[in-house]
């Protein structure tokens, strides 16, 4: 196993299509119909290989810094018996290191085939890679799930961070995400922090 460590940044890889007018169409206006027609496996085939290719193509660059790349996976692609073997091909093609690469899935994908994706995710993570739960809270049985899912990060929907300054129940529900996430060994990454306020009182 290849053992390069990434540093302490963390960068999330995203998708836009391209319009015939060259206009770049934001994920919420495609991926729903992708997903409708069973398209997501190939979209994050062609995601994963793309991204890849830029990695690999940046590892030769003088003062490579090395981060630790988050890629998202849909449920499909997790419930894809074929999709770990390519993804496997895709390490071994391009030589991308297995500890460079993390992995996020949605609270929802996870909960909806728990054993499928511990399975999953127990075979990637033996190879060095690691998982976040992407827009956690948002479930009814949460932190049941956080308890059988071996993830590395937990990221807390962007629903409690964005008004949590001003509203206490939010701000409640930030810390003991947080809070049980430190007792379980998992780091926590907050979503939509948008004003300089969130992020002095996610730092206290």
């Amino acid at each position: 196993m290849n053992t390069e460590a990434p540093t302490n940044s963390y960068v999330e890889l995203l998708v836009r299509l391209r319009s015939e007018r060259d206009e770049l169409v934001p994920p919420m206006a495609f991926v729903p119909a992708a997903e409708r027609y069973n398209l997501m496996p190939a979209l994050d085939r062609w995601v994963l290989r793309h991204a890849f290719e830029l990695l690999a193509a940046n590892r030769t660059r003088r003062g490579w810094e090395p981060a630790l790349c988050a890629i998202n996976l849909s449920g499909a692609s997790i419930n894809d018996d074929s999709f770990l073997d390519y993804l496997l091909a895709e390490f071994v093609r391009s030589g991308i290191p297995h500890s460079l690469i993390c992995f996020e899935i949605t609270e929802t994908t996870a909960v909806t085939s728990l054993s499928k994706a511990a399975e999953f995710i127990g075979a990637l993570r033996g190879l060095g890679c690691r998982f976040a739960l992407d827009d956690f809270g948002a479930g009814v049985s949460s932190f049941n799930y956080l308890k059988h899912l071996p993830v590395d990060y937990v990221k807390i929907d962007g629903s409690f961070v964005r008004d949590m300054v001003h509203d206490p129940v939010d701000r409640a529900m930030v810390e003991a995400i947080h809070s049980i996430g430190h007792v379980m060994g998992k780091r926590t990454i907050a979503e939509s922090v948008e004003t300089v306020e969130i992020i002095d009182l996610l730092k206290t």
